[in-house]
């Protein structure tokens, strides 16, 4: 146990939202918000804050990624509920935007500068330990943001986080329950145990209590509910061989691709701040100082790494990496963008202070050639037109199957073959039978009772169906014969079961009164003793520990106490607790680790009261 609580409260605070941002960013489920919203297609308010049928789009398509990421490429995506997904993302994005309420309600903030830094010194944008914006911007690419979208996503996680380790971290546990978690914690129990099998093959059944068993059941044994469907798939897949480019899109697709390299810059700085203990007055004559002194043919470097107060960089003599525009704090980007090489700026005041800039190189993009670049934009352009199509077609096949009484027709205007599925219930079946959408929409009353086509679908992003129902299969009763030895079988081990537990009611009740021995064999097996058992005590069924640490101390060492407990094949243990070993003092060590995982579980329970509260004080309004 103690490793276990090592394991769980080691860093719980101290793991950096770096790594919950930059490894789980495309994963969350309320992800990447930063496209234009607008105030007619709203899916949420949270008060009186928009949250758009575009944001939401793009969570659930978050959401679907990561699952099936997750899950494995094999994985079918139709099985995933798309209402649960939109559920689901929705909540999400009400939590996120309630939590960043309220870390702007409670004022936390989060500088340009230290951004920066973190986003500098991030191991997913590194090579060989240091930045690379190469690096940097592919990984946001696929991520599917801007450098300042990306910026943006960033500082709002970051506030997100300050919050959570703010509220998280002031969870604290007193000595009392330190003590009193150890003591309960490292409990031991000495007992005994006795197995009383239940013999289903010695069960006698008469075909009376079998008729009686499926009368009583009778809506148990029923076929199930079932419904075949003809549907029309539609698949963005099929149009990529419908559509073309030409030369002049893709050159012009090309000047935009190359359009957007930029030159990076190798930056170096001291940086002296202005917080609580050190005016403006007092910053702006320590940077004249260091100024001066390298004027006077200091070294930056050396300078940098005696007073440079950015811990990020200061050891390394300011060094900053390479990087493109977009990453610094505009008046110091303007400041870094004017220098030439090895040239150092005069001071320059961010919020964070002022700085001495040294430019230490520029790298000029490397321009890639039209012929390595040719099949990506044709790709690309490909894409755009069938990504048009498809959803032209997806409309058109929705319209037309609203308009038609039957799927005849809209197959015909687009090309399409009707298909049969296999008969599936309520639970589902093979291929599209397995789409929660597709089930819902096969027993709606629209499509099962009234013979309409259904809506369209959207198995996954590539996929659109339409479906009527072909066959209703109702339920009709199943025949004694085909369910005989089910039930013969659930019988004989509930008769087995009962017959145990009456043999231990009784052996238990000789055990209390004394007329039978404690360690008296029965039916030539003998009890098995356990001494100082753990909660986690390895080779004993688990639902057996629970029971033997609810049961009370026995009064005396002769006078143990008894409990029985049903297991999974229907036989009863006797469980004899024979005694309680309280166990030594908790050292140090033990103890704060103890203090930990404790104060961690209070914690994490605060933040979800905090959430919890900011739900219920909301205004929230879903549409």
């Amino acid at each position: 146990m103690l490793q276990n609580i090592r394991d769980n409260s080691q860093g719980w605070i101290a793991k950096t939202i770096i790594g919950v941002i930059v490894a789980l960013m495309a994963l969350t489920g309320f992800d990447a918000i930063f496209q234009a919203t607008t105030h007619k297609n709203d899916a949420a308010k949270v008060n009186g804050e928009e949250i758009s049928q575009n944001e939401l789009s793009q969570a659930v398509d978050m959401q679907r990624r990561q699952l099936m990421q997750q899950l494995g490429k094999d994985f079918d995506a139709s099985l995933l509920d798309e209402k649960m997904l939109r559920e689901s993302a929705l909540k999400g994005l009400i939590d996120r935007k309630l939590l960043l309420q309220g870390a702007e309600q409670s004022k936390f903030a989060f500088s340009e500068a230290a951004l920066d830094q973190v986003i500098l010194q991030t191991p997913e944008f590194q090579v060989d330990g240091k930045f690379s914006p190469e690096r940097f911007d592919q990984v946001i690419r696929q991520l599917g943001y801007s450098r300042m979208q990306f910026r943006q996503m960033l500082a709002q996680e970051m506030l997100i986080g300050q919050l959570r380790a703010g509220l998280a971290g002031s969870g604290f546990v007193t000595d009392a329950q330190v003590l009193a978690f150890a003591r309960l914690e490292k409990q031991t129990r000495d007992f005994a145990s006795l197995n009383i099998k239940a013999d289903p093959a010695a069960v006698k059944l008469t075909d009376e209590e079998v008729k009686a068993y499926y009368d009583e059941h009778a809506k148990e044994f029923m076929t199930p509910d079932q419904v075949v469907i003809d549907y029309l798939e539609l698949k963005k897949a099929s149009f990529f061989d419908q559509v073309s480019v030409n030369d002049e899109d893709l050159q012009a697709a090309y000047q935009k691709e190359i359009a957007n390299l930029s030159e990076q810059r190798r930056a170096a700085h001291i940086l002296i701040e202005v917080n609580d203990k050190t005016t403006e007055a007092q910053a702006k004559a320590k940077i004249d100082e260091i100024q001066a002194r390298l004027a006077k043919g200091e070294q930056f470097e050396a300078l940098a790494k005696e007073f440079s107060q950015d811990p990020g960089s200061a050891n390394n003599g300011g060094d900053l990496g390479y990087a493109g525009p977009g990453v610094y704090d505009p008046a110091f980007e303007k400041a870094l963008y004017a220098l030439t090489k090895d040239q150092v700026s005069a001071p320059v005041r961010t919020d964070f202070g002022f700085h001495l800039i040294k430019l230490l190189g520029v790298e000029a993009p490397e321009v890639p050639t039209f012929a390595s670049l040719k099949d990506k934009l044709t790709r690309a352009l490909k894409t755009q037109q069938v990504e048009q199509r498809f959803v032209e077609a997806s409309k058109q096949l929705e319209d037309a199957s609203f308009e038609a009484s039957d799927l005849a027709q809209p197959a015909q205007d687009l090309k399409l073959t009707v298909q049969t599925s296999k008969p599936f219930g309520r639970e589902g079946g093979e291929g599209i039978a397995a789409n929660r959408a597709v089930i819902t929409a096969a027993f709606s009353p629209e499509v099962l009772d009234e013979g309409a086509n259904s809506t369209a679908i959207e198995l996954d992003p590539e996929t659109v169906v339409v479906l009527r129902a072909k066959e209703h299969l109702k339920p009709s009763q199943l025949p004694l014969e085909s369910v005989d030895g089910p039930i013969r079988a659930q019988l004989a081990k509930e008769h087995a079961s009962a017959e145990a537990k009456t043999k231990a009611e009784a052996l238990i009740a000789g055990l209390r009164d004394g007329k039978t021995p404690l360690d008296q064999a029965v039916d030539g097996q003998a009890w098995k003793v356990t001494e100082a058992a753990t909660r986690a005590q390895e080779g004993v069924d688990p639902a057996v520990l629970q029971a033997l640490f609810r049961m009370a101390k026995p009064a005396a060492k002769d006078k143990p106490t008894f409990t029985s407990v049903t297991l999974a094949d229907g036989s009863l243990m006797i469980v004899r607790l024979n005694g309680v070993n309280e166990a030594a003092a908790p050292t140090d060590e033990e103890k704060a680790q103890y203090r930990r995982y404790l104060a961690s579980r209070i914690g994490q329970q605060d933040f979800a009261a905090y959430r919890k509260q900011l739900e219920s004080q909301a205004d929230i309004k879903k549409f």
